[in-house]
């Protein structure tokens, strides 16, 4: 099977990260692109890696625990770092939801302060 692979600049563009950071997944071992002299080749599993290391990130997770998100995905991971993925999504969830709640609570008072304003314009 001959799967597309990308170079390290098609990477860059197509998660639209910037170079620093791929490098820096690729130092912290979250990739291992195949090399071929000084540049670098990234595989369907780098691409689908990347996927879910952009998503963890969107969802607020220290790359640590991506890492172990990753184990579990490849199916590396123990009973035991399943349970805590789950305590540990659970976690984030909530923190997610204060986010949330905080920030619904800012526009409803920016919008009043907003609404103030306007209305003293027109009188």
């Amino acid at each position: 099977m001959n799967e597309k692979r990308f170079s390290f600049k098609e990477m860059c563009a197509h998660y639209d990260v910037t170079p620093r950071t791929l490098r820096y997944y690729e130092y912290i071992e979250l990739l291992q692109p195949e090399r071929e002299g000084r540049a670098r080749w990234y595989g369907p599993r780098d691409r689908a890696r990347m996927t879910l290391i952009l998503r963890g990130r969107k969802f607020g997770f220290h790359l640590e625990d991506i890492r172990q998100w990753l184990l579990i995905y490849e199916k590396e991971g123990t009973s035991a770092q399943m349970q805590a993925w789950v305590a540990l999504a659970d976690g984030q969830l909530a923190e997610l939801a204060e986010q949330r709640r905080q920030l619904d609570e800012a526009m409803v008072e920016l919008k009043r302060l907003r609404d103030e304003t306007a209305e003293s314009l027109i009188s």
